[in-house]
Order: structure tokens, then sequence, then C-alpha cells
């Protein structure tokens, strides 16, 4: 390792422990410490005790038996402890840890989350850090140094996105596949809106690829069946339960609504990210920004799909593809900050374009740049506090404009550097043909993988 890099890898070193220490102490002084970890922790408590986690109120009854009635839980503890959005394959990863004692299970998850988030952004430190060390390294430090936010509440984001990341890097870089595809199997199970896309693009690109991306899909389905077998004796109606329980949350006033209504969706680390809380503002309404959002990132999708198929790949392919999809996995469907540190894979394409050279290099970095800042938990609570006595008049289209750029900037930040890279992506050239075998299997397959 030469010596850029080794000082790239200590300030790495020093943003997490930053970054690790204050989301601990967040964690343990706020009443609404570890409040999503809380959620899925006693959901499967309930599993446990052959109780449906789905029947509202299940999961908080039993919360409230174990501490005794001492403690009324803070109201937005309440409102997750009331309803379990979670598939039953998240279930099945937490059984170990609900297995404990709350003390040391969410010390434990707040652990395996830094750690986690470390280990992907040092594999994307050496994806991207030979070809533009300082640039990767100060995108890399600066959006692990603002991880309190998921650290604090223990929300599975952490570890699902981490291990995407690090599944990833397994593929691209053709080493220890298997454990690329149990990661990759283990984040779709957990959380399928993070990882999905990424999951889809090794589908479609072909070749040793596709394989994985087949191998991941069985494991993912033998995670499922293993959790629907388990869960389906215990809260038979399950399917049902979770619909009711995911229209209540996203109706208007809910926790997950993106719309100006939202019981918790203002602005800062806790706002929804998603297209739809941009398009809200236009008409708070779902039957608007609903299909107006899919229509908009599913023409993107589709565009990137067909490329994807079309284009003979080779390794620096797969980073413009997976830095164009990822913006758009945020944006498509419900997301908050905490999701965004999947934009950790778009730091190498950046470092790719700052390396070629060019005025492309600038927009790279300040697309890139602006994704990750946009999302970081730091900005955003300095936004929050500049915004949060603001009030911009709605009436108008202009000012239906200004109120989107100024108190929901993101979605737009995030699209336009989707748009960016998918525009690099299109342009990029075809790889050369297959050469003969040489010998050197593992140069052969990262540098050229066959649709």
């Amino acid at each position: 390792m030469k010596g850029t890099q080794r000082i790239v890898l200590f300030w790495l070193l020093l943003c997490c422990g930053i970054s690790i220490l204050w989301g601990i102490s967040i964690g343990q002084a706020s009443p609404n410490g570890m409040s999503d970890f809380k959620g899925i922790y006693y959901d499967a408590r309930c599993l446990l005790q052959h109780i449906d986690p789905y029947k509202l109120g299940a999961p908080l009854r039993v919360y409230q038996a174990e501490e005794g009635g001492r403690t009324s839980p803070p109201e937005v503890i309440r409102q997750i402890l009331l309803r379990n959005v979670y598939l039953p394959t998240t279930s099945i990863f937490i059984v170990p840890f609900a297995m404990l004692p709350w003390g040391t299970a969410h010390l434990l998850w707040m652990f395996l989350t830094a750690a986690s988030l470390i280990l992907a952004g040092f594999l994307m430190l050496c994806s991207g850090g030979t070809s533009a060390p300082v640039i990767v390294g100060s995108l890399i430090c600066f959006l692990l140094v603002n991880t309190e936010a998921v650290i604090a509440i223990g929300n599975p984001a952490g570890i699902a996105v981490s291990l995407c990341v690090v599944a990833v890097w397994c593929f691209l870089e053709d080493r220890f596949a298997w454990a690329g595809i149990l990661c990759l199997a283990v984040s779709l199970a957990i959380k399928p809106h993070d990882a999905g896309l990424v999951w889809l693009y090794f589908l479609l690109a072909g070749g040793v690829y596709r394989k994985r991306a087949l191998q991941t899909l069985l494991i993912t389905s033998i995670f499922g069946l293993a959790s629907i077998l388990w869960v389906t004796p215990i809260a038979p109606q399950w399917m049902q339960e979770l619909h009711s329980n995911l229209l209540v949350t996203s109706a208007s006033g809910g926790t997950s609504d993106p719309g100006p209504l939202s019981a918790v969706n203002g602005n800062g680390p806790s706002m929804i990210i998603c297209l739809q809380s941009a398009l809200s503002v236009f008409r708070n309404d779902p039957r608007f920004y609903n299909p107006v959002s899919y229509l908009i990132c599913g023409t993107l999708l589709l565009v990137w799909s067909v490329r994807t198929l079309r284009l003979r790949l080779s390794q620096t392919s797969a980073w413009f593809a997976l830095s164009a999809v990822v913006p758009f996995t945020i944006l498509i469907t419900y997301h908050r900050p905490y999701d965004a540190k999947l934009l950790l894979l778009a730091v190498p394409a950046c470092a790719i374009l700052w390396a070629e050279g060019g005025p492309t290099r600038w927009l790279a970095l300040l697309a890139t740049s602006a994704g990750i800042v946009s999302t970081a938990d730091i900005p955003l609570t300095i936004h929050l506090m500049l915004t949060k006595n603001m009030r911009i008049p709605t009436e108008g289209f202009s000012g239906q404009i200004l109120t989107v750029v100024v108190m929901r900037p993101v979605p737009l930040i995030l699209l336009a550097m989707g748009i960016f890279y998918l525009w690099i992506y299109l342009r990029r050239d075809s790889a050369p043909a297959a050469t003969a075998d040489t010998g050197d299997t593992r140069k052969t397959q990262r540098e050229l993988i066959p649709a």
C-alpha cells in the first residue's frame, strides 16, 4: 500500500471512529435511541413466544410485558412497535439477537452495523483508491463520518446496504464469490428495495454475473421459504396483516407518508427522499405522485436495462452501470437518508472519470459529491435548523418549485446524479471481443464479462 493510500486509510478509520462514538452516544442518550432495532427486535421476540408479530400492537405488548409496565415508550417507539412492516425474512436474521437480553443485543447490533459500514467503505477504497486516492478517500470519509443516525436508531439498512456493497466488490473483483452471493442474498432478504436493482444489474449483465445473480436468487429463496414455513403457523394471516400495516403507515399523515402531512417526514436525517416526496408538493395525492414517479424512474431504468443487455461489459462499465442505478433505487420507492449509504457504489466510477481527465471528471465529482453530501446526516441536520421556521407559500407553480428546491432538494439532486451517470453509461464504447484464453482466468473475467 502506497503512502497516500495509508494516509487515506488512516483518515477513513478516524472518520468511522468519530461516527461510531457519536452514534453510540446518541443512541444511548436519546429516548428514541435504537428505535428501529427495537421494532425488529420485539417482532422477533413475538415469534419466539409464538405470538403473531403482525397483529396490531403485538410487539408493543411484548415490550410492555418485559418492561413490567414500569415505563411508557416515547411516541416514536410506540408507533414503531404498533405495526410490523418488515417481511418475515428479516426476522430470521434478528432471532439470534432476540434470544439475547436487550442490553447485549442492541450493543452487538451497533457493533455489527459499524463494522459492516467500515468494511464496505474499505472495499470501495480498494476499488477506486488506486485511480484517485485523495478523491475517493475524501468522498468515503465524508460518507462514513455521517453515519450517526443509522447507528443511533439501529435501522437494518446499515447492515443490508453494507452487505450489498461487499457483494458487488466480490463479484466485480472475482474474489470470494460465495461470500458475495451470501452477502447479497442476506441484503435482499432484509431490505429488498435497497439491493433489488443491484441484483437486477447482475442478472441482466450476462456471463458469470448472471450466474452469480441466479445463485443469489436461490439462496434468497431458501431464506424466504424457511421464514414462511416458520412464520405462517404462528401468523397464518401475516400477508394480509402486513399489507394492512403498510397501507396505514403510508397513508396521509402516516410515518411512511412521503407527503407534507407525514407524521415524521420533515427535513433532517429522518426525511423521506424518494421522488414522491418532491412530487407531493405539487399534488399531495398518491394517485398522482406514485404513477409520475414510476413513469420517470421506470423510463430511465428501461433505457438503462436495454443498454445493460446490449453492452459487452468490462469491469469499468459495470461500475458506471451501478453508479447510475443506485440513485434510481433510492428515488423509485420509499427510502430515507440511511438507505442512501448505497451511494458508496458510485465512488469507484467517479474515481475512474477523475483519472481519465477532461471536463467530465469535474461533473463526476460534482454529481457524486452532491449526492453524498445532500443525504449525509450533518448537512441534513444543518438544513433542518435553517429551514424549520421557514414558511414558503405553495400557491402557484413558482411557489411549489421554490418549496421543492429549498425544502426538499435531495430527490432532485439524486435524479440529476442518476441521469448524469446514465449518460456516461450510454456513452461508453462496447468492450472489444473476448480474446483467447491466456491462462489468466481471473484477469479475463474481470476485464471482460461476455454477454
